[in-house]
């Protein structure tokens, strides 16, 4: 009875150890495919962080690129409001010459008029004292 007993144990410690076995070779297993995929993962992870360090490079690489070129339209866009300031203000004495000069051609123009008129009474005059002149001894 011992004996079967005995060899009962065995048999079933035997099967234990067994199957203690089969669980630990899958237990390495598994920890050989988890340190796999931690090792896929972080190389993963290096890959990502390298990419996301060039998109920030690049991300601030044009950003300085835009902010120059704004620098660059903002300084264009003063030299242009100055220039249309001293054309508004060269404008405004130009129109204020013209209207001066339209003023003294206007008065010229009325001189002159009078002075027509006034030259055409004395030749009138003139012809006038010729023919009494001419009449009187």
């Amino acid at each position: 009875l011992i004996s079967s007993a005995t060899k009962s144990l065995r048999m079933e410690t035997e099967i234990l150890e067994k199957k203690l076995q089969d669980a630990q070779m899958k237990l390495a297993e598994k920890d050989g495919d988890k340190e796999k995929e931690i090792q896929s993962l972080k190389r993963l992870i290096s890959e990502l962080e390298f990419q996301l360090t060039m998109e920030k490079s690049n991300n601030e690489s044009f950003l300085d690129k835009l902010r120059k070129e704004i620098k660059h339209k903002s300084d264009e866009l003063e030299q242009l409001t100055q220039e249309k300031t001293q054309l508004i203000h060269s404008l405004s004495q130009v129109q204020e010459e013209n209207s001066l000069l339209q003023d003294t051609v206007r008065r010229e123009c009325e001189e002159r008029f009078e002075l027509t008129a006034a030259l055409g009474r004395a030749r009138e005059q003139v012809l006038e004292l010729r023919r009494l002149s001419g009449t009187l001894p």
